[in-house]
């Protein structure tokens, strides 16, 4: 037995597993309410694309009602009886951003689906599948979600080959997209947090203008804006990129880049120069995507009864 089996023995109150499967036990032994709603997802102020792909920033009946997803599995004691409670109560509506087929929110996402099985109002609103594992993903093609969407109420997923309802990430309503933007680069490069954080890719990328999608929503947004053909890791700069009618290429991370409806050019830092003739623009992606989402929220918030 190694150091750490034999301190989460001793303590195990330490041990992140066994917090998590406690915070589970409590939570399913809880009556379960519909008293009001809760949009629980990654409530990241250091993640743009995580902060802003949340239904309740973007309509009146959910305001005020959020809960990061990421504090079930918090140090602090109140933070988590608080979040036993808070999900107990209430309806849930899950996303958006990468929940599904990813081990960090794995134990949450079923939770939520035991949750639903037992009267739980539930919704997943504009999440998608995240795997890590993205290059045995692209070549078998993903074909389920880790949880079985069939048990929750009311599902649009972001994934447009895999979803039965395709709901494209809400953030398309922030009215930032509606702005008219002077294209003065032709190439730009946007990092991610983790490429963001790589000494060796900032040098290599040094010649070209760059940007993180850790700044600010205006920030980023406005780095897309004046640039032509965008090259980036981040899913949001992605797709904020097809809403504003940029040429996007993508550097893979996880498996959430692959099934967008309107595919970009995916490539590498290394050789994404032979790939820029291959990217195009579309036109139309914003108002699209926008009507989808307002016509999925009438059918939410009759669901919901708001």
């Amino acid at each position: 037995m190694n150091f750490k089996q034999t301190f989460n023995q001793l303590f195990p109150a330490f041990d992140s597993n066994h917090q998590k499967e406690l915070v589970i036990r409590k939570t399913l032994a809880k009556p379960q309410n519909n008293i009001s709603v809760l949009n629980t997802h990654r409530l990241d102020f250091n993640n743009v694309g995580d902060f802003y792909c949340a239904p309740h920033l973007y309509f009146d009946e959910l305001k005020d009602k959020s809960l990061d997803i990421s504090h079930f599995r918090n140090k602090n004691r109140k933070k988590v009886n608080n979040w036993i409670e808070k999900i107990s109560d209430n309806s849930l509506i899950i996303g958006g951003g990468g929940l599904l087929n990813i081990r960090h929110f794995e134990k949450q996402m079923k939770l939520f689906e035991a949750l639903a099985l037992k009267g739980k109002k539930t919704v997943i609103w504009g999440a998608g599948h995240n795997d890590p594992n993205y290059k045995t993903i692209h070549n078998s093609k993903i074909k389920s979600y880790n949880v079985n969407i069939n048990n929750f109420g009311l599902v649009g997923t972001r994934d447009y080959k895999l979803a039965k309802n395709w709901v494209p990430c809400v953030s398309c309503l922030n009215p930032i997209f509606d702005r008219n933007f002077n294209e003065n680069q032709e190439i730009g490069i946007l990092l991610g947090k983790k490429s963001g954080k790589k000494s060796k890719l900032l040098k290599d990328l040094s010649d070209y203008p760059l940007s993180y999608n850790s700044t600010n929503l205006e920030e980023m947004v406005n780095f897309i804006g004046k640039t032509n053909t965008l090259v980036t890791d981040s899913y949001h700069a992605m797709y904020w990129s097809i809403l504003l009618g940029k040429k996007v290429l993508v550097v893979p991370t996880t498996s959430k880049f692959f099934d967008f409806k309107y595919q970009p050019v995916i490539t590498s830092f290394e050789n994404f120069k032979k790939d820029l003739n291959k990217a195009q623009s579309y036109s139309g992606i914003l108002e699209e995507c926008r009507e989808i989402n307002i016509d999925f929220s009438k059918k939410v918030f009759d669901y919901l009864n708001l």
